[in-house]
């Protein structure tokens, strides 16, 4: 439910350990489960594991970039109907419309203003309980 965070879990995608650091402490310092992947292939091995409520999705990983991590996600059969929010220094108007037709169910750009995850985060974990 989203009035209980400590319950819901998170998983970061991003290759860049800073950045994963850093989410994971802003995250967990508001009660939220933090699981992490650092590739889109591991993000899609971790989606049974740690079945998460919301996906921080970065762009640009090796291998697989995070627009076909989100659509592999959204077609998925059991975990089609997690909230991904895409987490990327891509932050041009064509860059945001891709995210939006792989899936994507907000942006975030890169440097992360916290106040503005925070919400976008909530209010995707409200809407996820919601259609629960």
């Amino acid at each position: 439910m989203a009035g209980e965070p400590s319950k819901q879990t998170i998983l970061v995608v991003d290759d860049n350990l800073d950045n994963v650091e850093i989410l994971r402490a802003f995250l967990e310092s508001r009660g939220y489960v933090v699981a992490e992947a650092r590739d889109g292939k591991a993000a899609l091995a971790r989606l049974d594991e740690v079945r998460p409520a919301l996906v921080l999705l970065d762009v640009m990983m090796p291998g697989m970039d995070g627009w076909e991590v989100c659509r592999i996600i959204k077609q998925h059969p059991t975990h089609g109907g997690t909230k991904v929010v895409m987490v990327t220094a891509k932050g041009g108007f064509e860059d945001k419309f891709e995210g939006l037709r792989s899936g994507a169910d907000d942006y975030v750009v890169k440097p992360v203003d916290f106040k503005d995850l925070l919400g976008k985060v909530e209010r995707n974990l409200a809407a996820r309980g919601s259609q629960a």
